[in-house]
């Protein structure tokens, strides 16, 4: 009996230890997109953008990665110079390797941004239907 404890015992540690080292190497896929809001809280069409960015994140899921800087903070200012902002909100979007391939200023509607980022990812959505 004390010979199967140490061979169960074995075999979980065994098991253990190659899961826990497999689980450290396997990294979560990298977005296709990042799309970086830069904007405020304080203002109004930044605000408009807010359920936006929440229902472009639904809609890719992990594929793409949605980064908010308000850049009325003291911590985002340097955001604004890096990304070359003139007005806010500022949308920039980045491919999977950190290069830009798109920018918007000001209020971008769900729709437009949609058709957009589906052009870059390659994604074709069929129409909806009208009633």
């Amino acid at each position: 009996m004390n010979r199967l404890w140490h061979a169960i015992l074995l075999l979980s540690l065994v098991l253990f230890l190659c899961c826990t080292e497999l689980s450290a190497k396997v990294k979560p896929p990298k977005p296709l997109v990042t799309f970086i809001e830069l904007g405020s809280v304080n203002c109004i069409p930044c605000k408009m953008m807010q359920p936006v960015m929440k229902e472009v994140e639904a809609v890719y899921g992990d594929k793409i990665e949605v980064i908010f800087y308000d850049v009325w903070k003291p911590e985002n200012k340097a955001m604004s110079t890096k990304y070359k902002v003139r007005v806010i909100p500022t949308q920039v979007f980045l491919d999977k390797d950190g290069k830009e391939f798109s920018r918007h200023e000001g209020f971008y509607p769900k729709d437009e941004m949609i058709k957009m980022l589906d052009t870059h990812m390659g994604i074709k959505r069929k129409p909806a239907k009208k009633e």
